[in-house]
């Protein structure tokens, strides 16, 4: 009987420790900011990674957490502040002059983000996703 009870003294932790993968994976994330023609706003968009298609219907904007709208962001900082509350760290920036029309050029500005997750949080969101 003790054996009985020792083995699942000594078994039990390492079932539980087995189950929880506490590996580290790098996720990147590249968030654009461009001003809009004729305009004093900007346009912000941020890629996960997520493929997109423009046969897609799925709605990958960032929607708010406590009323569910798409969210807006008042300045490019304010999308930076954002993504930094969610825990993301800035690799690097950087502009590119891409043509605005006219004849003229505008400044795109890029942001590249670096999050770590564990590998189990990863694997339980894309299964949530597939459902």
């Amino acid at each position: 009987m003790k054996k009985i009870i020792l083995s699942v003294f000594i078994l039990l932790p390492v079932i539980a420790f087995c189950q929880t993968d506490t590996t580290k994976i790098d996720q990147f994330c590249e968030l654009t900011a461009q001003g809009r023609i004729f305009s004093n706003k900007i346009t912000i968009d941020i890629d996960f990674g997520e493929g997109r298609s423009m046969f897609s219907f799925k709605d990958t904007r960032i929607k708010d957490e406590v009323s569910g709208k798409v969210k807006k962001f008042k300045s490019t900082v304010d999308a930076l502040n954002y993504l930094g509350a969610k825990g993301w760290r800035l690799l690097n920036a950087f502009p590119v002059s891409e043509p605005a029309g006219l004849g003229g050029n505008q400044n795109v500005y890029h942001f590249f983000f670096v999050k770590s997750f564990d590998k189990s949080e990863l694997i339980e969101n894309v299964v949530e996703e597939n459902k």
